[in-house]
């Protein structure tokens, strides 16, 4: 007999067994639900005493949306207050996508606008299309209901429409009702000035978002995000000249939209906003009828030189492009600044630029008396028959060749150097210079080496002494002749700021190029061996004319804001003052005075009522035309007290005072009459007629051509 029985063998105590399991499963059960409803309900507690502000911060901010608003660039002006620069405001139709929209509702709003820009809208290029507008409101669909890719996110306001007319916004305003969801937002469009007046100086604008690809290193300011961080991604920004120099000054501040959104970027709330700060206003020192005359008087001298059949002007027949720059003495302020052949800047005002029309410009567009520019030529061999906008100084440099030797004590401004017409150095003499033609000029006086161009005073008596002086060959010499050329701004940035300057190019220091330390003093005596900016040789000059101050070039006079206050007033900057005898200086203005007084300079200077000092150079340059002659011309007035510098540069233009020369007595002239030496305005017609006579007879000052070595 089994001894041990089961539950199973009393059945009334295995229904107990199992009411006591089924309770103990209830309780654990509903233990477990009260547990998690207690830890849910103090979790609640602790969200809401504890955490609700940070939450609750942390969700307003989830859930607000900003739009920038771009600002109104600030205008350009001349120093008179004529506009070179100027921002207009336009009205453009954004919209808004508004939650609860289908297609069905987004086409019909596309063509309610559609209808308005027909009707009351300004189509020149014909009506628009629904298609086009449909696809300006990027809903995420096509015309046609087939889904595509939105360009932009929910909450952002796309721009359908800019420019629009009167009757457009009238007609927005007063229904309201009909378009739900637009906008009509305050833009501005960048104009410049159909005279194209300093098109290069004063810059173009392209949009922001372009900035990113571009190769110059200058545009890298654009990838500061600390200094980007409220820029739009299609806001107009500057790209080069004083639209980039002033990029910050010109564009204000940008305003905002604050939309509130839900968790799908669907706006449910009021639209706030903070309005956008205009952007100052620059006054140059530029004068727009001084720069308009430099301008036409390159383009005047280009087009005479090519049709002349006279000996000298014909010479220049080659010549396609021209620079000038006008600095004022004292204060470094540049009044004109000319590139020619220039352009029309507001090619650049689209949002996209053909091909064929930045093909059409790239030869202009760059600033020529800054930079190295080539002139209108086709790539290939026809190009490097040409020079570019960096030529060599050629005889301009003389005058400060002079006050070298002066300073070292090579001589004395009385002394008398016997010029044979010929300089021979070398080993065993097996090298020469000459001067121009040929010519031997006799004993004469450092300042009337300067009168004559005396090639061969330059090379004996500074150029074969420094190298006598500091070491020969071993390189002393080249390092004397650096320090004095940085100091009078010649291979170093003019301290301009704008981008893309050059130093200019100097061959005394490069072995290549320079043959032997003895070639390279004999050849950067007169002019040869370094190649500058014509910017560089304006305050080169300014700092002759001045007697030892190295001026900053300046271009902006102040800076108001929108409303016309005063923010900042511009003052001169000394960059460096160098120190030399007043008797020296004595020299070199005198010998200066008297280059004016020659037969070919004073039919262009003869007439006008004050004194000009100056000096023509004739440089000349190794192309694949051959050994060809640039022009260049340097001068300042009045000369017994300076109050503005000019310099010239036109590539392949012959000599100095036959190519260069015309154009920078046009120029005083026009500061004469439009600004004054003594600030007062002398007015048109206040010079003597040109006399269109017989041309004068031949001296030596006309052929102040650099002969090459022999």
């Amino acid at each position: 007999m089994n001894r041990f029985t089961t539950l199973d063998d009393d059945p009334q105590k295995n229904e107990i067994a199992k009411r006591r399991h089924f309770t103990f499963r209830i309780n654990v059960f509903f233990f477990a639900v009260f547990l998690l409803f207690s830890v849910l309900i103090v979790r609640l507690a602790f969200i809401q005493f504890v955490e609700g502000k940070t939450l609750s911060a942390q969700e307003s901010e989830r859930t607000t949306r900003t739009v920038l608003i771009p600002p109104i660039r600030g205008n350009i002006y001349d120093r008179n207050g004529y506009p070179i620069a100027y921002s207009t405001s336009t009205q453009s139709v954004y919209y808004r996508m508004e939650p609860g929209k289908k297609l069905e509702d987004h086409q019909a709003l596309a063509l309610a606008l559609t209808d308005l820009f027909r009707r009351y809208g300004d189509n020149p290029e014909g009506p628009p299309k629904v298609e086009d507008v449909f696809e300006a409101m990027d809903v995420g669909y096509d015309w046609s209901g087939e889904r595509k890719t939105m360009f932009n996110t929910m909450f952002e306001p796309r721009r359908v429409k800019s420019g629009l007319t009167k009757e457009e916004i009238a007609y927005l305003m007063a229904h309201p009702e009909q378009f739900p969801g637009i906008e009509v937002t305050e833009e501005s469009v960048r104009h410049y000035d159909s005279n194209t007046i300093a098109s290069q100086l004063i810059g173009y604008l392209k949009p922001f978002s372009s900035s990113n690809n571009q190769k110059a290193q200058y545009l890298d300011y654009y990838k500061d995000p600390e200094i980007t961080k409220d820029y739009l991604r299609m806001e107009q920004v500057g790209f080069d000249g004083l639209e980039f120099l002033y990029q910050e000054t010109l564009r204000g501040k940008s305003g905002a939209r604050n939309y509130p959104v839900n968790s799908l970027d669907q706006i449910v709330g009021p639209v706030t906003t903070i309005p956008p700060t205009k952007g100052d206003f620059l006054y140059l020192t530029l004068d727009k009828d001084v720069q308009l005359i430099a301008e036409q008087s390159i383009m005047d001298q280009i087009e005479h030189m090519q049709k002349s059949t006279e000996k000298y002007p014909s010479m220049g027949k080659n010549a396609l492009a021209g620079y000038a720059v006008a600095m004022e003495v004292d204060t470094g302020n540049i009044v004109a600044m000319a590139s020619m052949p220039d352009y029309d800047s507001n090619v650049w005002s689209g949002a996209t630029m053909p091909l064929s029309v930045y093909q059409a410009i790239e030869p202009f567009y760059q600033n020529g008396t800054i930079k190295t520019v080539y002139p209108d030529v086709p790539e290939g061999k026809n190009r490097a028959r040409y020079p570019s906008s960096i030529v060599p100084l050629g005889s301009t440099l003389k005058p400060l060749t002079v006050l070298i030797g002066l300073n070292e004590g090579f001589y004395s401004s009385t002394d008398r150097y016997t010029d044979t017409g010929r300089f021979y150095y070398g080993k065993n003499d097996s090298a020469s210079i000459g001067n121009s033609e040929g010519h031997a000029y006799g004993k004469i006086t450092p300042a009337e080496a300067i009168r004559v161009s005396s090639n061969t005073f330059m090379a004996a008596m500074i150029g074969e002494k420094l190298y006598e002086k500091y070491g020969g060959e071993n390189g002393g010499p080249i390092d004397v002749w650096d320090d004095y050329m940085k100091k009078f701004g010649l291979g170093v940035p003019t301290g301009s700021g704008l981008p893309m300057e050059t130093a200019g190019v100097l061959d005394y220091n490069s072995k290549d190029t320079r043959g032997s330390v003895q070639n390279a003093m004999v050849m950067a005596s007169f002019g040869q061996q370094g190649r500058y900016t014509t910017l560089q040789l304006a305050q080169y000059t300014a700092m002759l004319a001045n007697r030892g101050k190295r001026m900053k070039p300046n271009f902006v006079d102040k800076i108001t804001d929108f409303e016309g206050n005063t923010v900042e007033t511009i003052e001169p900057v000394v960059l460096n003052e160098e120190t030399f005898d007043p008797k020296h200086w004595d020299v070199v203005h005198n010998g200066m005075k008297s280059v004016t007084k020659s037969n070919s300079l004073s039919q262009w200077f003869g007439r006008l009522p004050f004194e000009v000092a100056s000096k023509t150079g004739t440089s000349q340059q190794d192309t694949a035309a051959g050994k060809i002659e640039n022009s260049v011309f340097v001068a300042f007035a009045p000369a017994d007290d300076p109050k503005l510098a000019v310099a010239v540069v036109v590539p392949w233009g012959g000599y100095g005072a036959w190519g260069a020369a015309p154009i920078a007595a046009k120029i005083f002239e026009a500061y004469h009459e439009y600004i004054g030496f003594d600030g007062k305005p002398a007015g048109r017609n206040s010079t003597s007629p040109v006399d269109e006579g017989t041309p004068p007879t031949d001296d030596s000052t006309e052929r102040d051509v650099t002969p090459p070595t022999e």
